[in-house]
């Protein structure tokens, strides 16, 4: 008797491997209280309007939320400027990711990947019975001229994180423009702008204006980061109307849930909040850069909530032990960057404990004297 299986694309596929959650590793260590510093969230966490809309909301769970987001979609357009009709929403960026693999490849189609990045491009790609192209990235930062090299007749998507997970560096927006006008207009280019609220670069491109003279791309973004909603999974994306509506085909009907969109509505009417995140995330930035020098580890200068740092031996080593005090970082080792840590920039007594333990744990390795 011949046994029930699965799609043939899905052999090769990896389960995704998320950091562990806060319960995970209470259980693993008997310890009560956790810093969590490995998964790019928000430590100051949303805005307290966002949490009283939650409370208000939940009034209303009994009933079916609005599939269109139709308040939220009129409170984003008008903040940063868009036309209400290209924009997408998603249960998070993730959500959004299948949708383009959903809708643009098809068996046998090319996705260039830039290495290391966010693994989601990847797992799309081939769940859609693609060919994932990976390009080692240069100096731990994309170039495009790398990037469009590896076009051929079989590329359909490219996949740019801008700025880049895990690495946190930017391309500019002169090299990106170079880059589009440059490639053939049937290849997708897909924008992930998980971070952009926390980039300071001036050259940063502002992706948003340039839907409607470049068709073939969509830009991601999310409400995790900035906003601090990671827990209720939001994203959007932002293309032309034409593509828009050729994945909302494919979107199911209702995909994001009413408090994520009241919480989504009430956290970009606090821009004060939303200026507080940054400044501490800039803050946290300069604290890192100079306790870094001061130990003398290398890093690289992030546009994002969180900065890689080099400590020189086995990270997973290293994060185990900060782990076993009760601080949780990335080991660098799923991104080919055995001896790098990924460390989320938290409020200022998080880092400031962050550097203590990391210090006692490099004196195992006579880093720190």
């Amino acid at each position: 008797m011949s046994e029930l299986s699965c799609r043939k694309a899905l052999d090769n596929i990896l389960s995704y491997a998320p950091a562990k959650t806060l319960q995970e590793i209470q259980q693993e260590l008997g310890l009560s209280n956790i810093l969590r510093l490995s998964a790019n969230e928000n430590t100051m966490g949303p805005s307290p309007l966002a949490l009283k809309a939650i409370e208000e909301g939940l009034k209303g769970v009994y009933l079916y939320p609005d599939g269109q987001c139709t308040e939220l979609r009129k409170k984003l357009a008008y903040t940063y400027n868009l036309d209400e009709e290209k924009i997408i929403f998603g249960n998070g960026s993730f959500e959004l990711i299948n949708l383009v693999a959903e809708g643009f490849i098809n068996p046998g189609d090319e996705s260039i990947i830039p290495i290391p990045t966010f693994g989601w491009y990847k797992v799309v790609t081939l769940a859609m019975n693609g060919v994932p192209v990976e390009i080692p990235i240069k100096n731990h930062t994309i170039d495009l001229n790398e990037v469009k090299e590896k076009i051929n007749d079989r590329t359909k998507i490219i996949w740019l994180c801008n700025p880049n997970n895990p690495t946190g560096t930017i391309f500019a927006r002169e090299a990106l423009i170079n880059f589009l006008d440059s490639i053939p207009k049937n290849i997708l280019v897909v924008l992930d702008e998980a971070y952009y609220e926390f980039v300071t670069n001036e050259a940063y491109p502002q992706t948003a204006s340039l839907v409607d003279k470049y068709s073939n791309i969509i830009v991601l973004r999310t409400f995790s980061k900035v906003y601090g909603l990671a827990a209720l999974r939001i994203g959007y994306g932002i293309a032309n109307k034409k593509l828009i509506g050729e994945l909302n085909k494919i979107r199911l009907p209702i995909n994001v849930n009413g408090l994520a969109q009241a919480a989504a509505i009430a956290s970009l009417e606090d821009q004060n909040h939303r200026e507080a995140c940054v400044s501490n995330n800039n803050e946290g930035k300069e604290f890192f850069y100079k306790e870094f020098d001061e130990i003398g580890l290398e890093y690289i200068s992030t546009e994002t909530n969180f900065v890689m740092v080099n400590v020189y031996e086995d990270s997973t080593e290293i994060s185990n032990k900060i782990l076993r005090k009760g601080i949780a970082v990335r080991a660098g080792i799923e991104y080919g960057m055995p001896t790098w840590l990924r460390i989320t920039i938290g409020k200022p007594r998080e880092n400031q404990l962050l550097i203590e333990e990391l210090k006692v744990a490099l004196k195992n390795f006579e880093r720190v004297i």
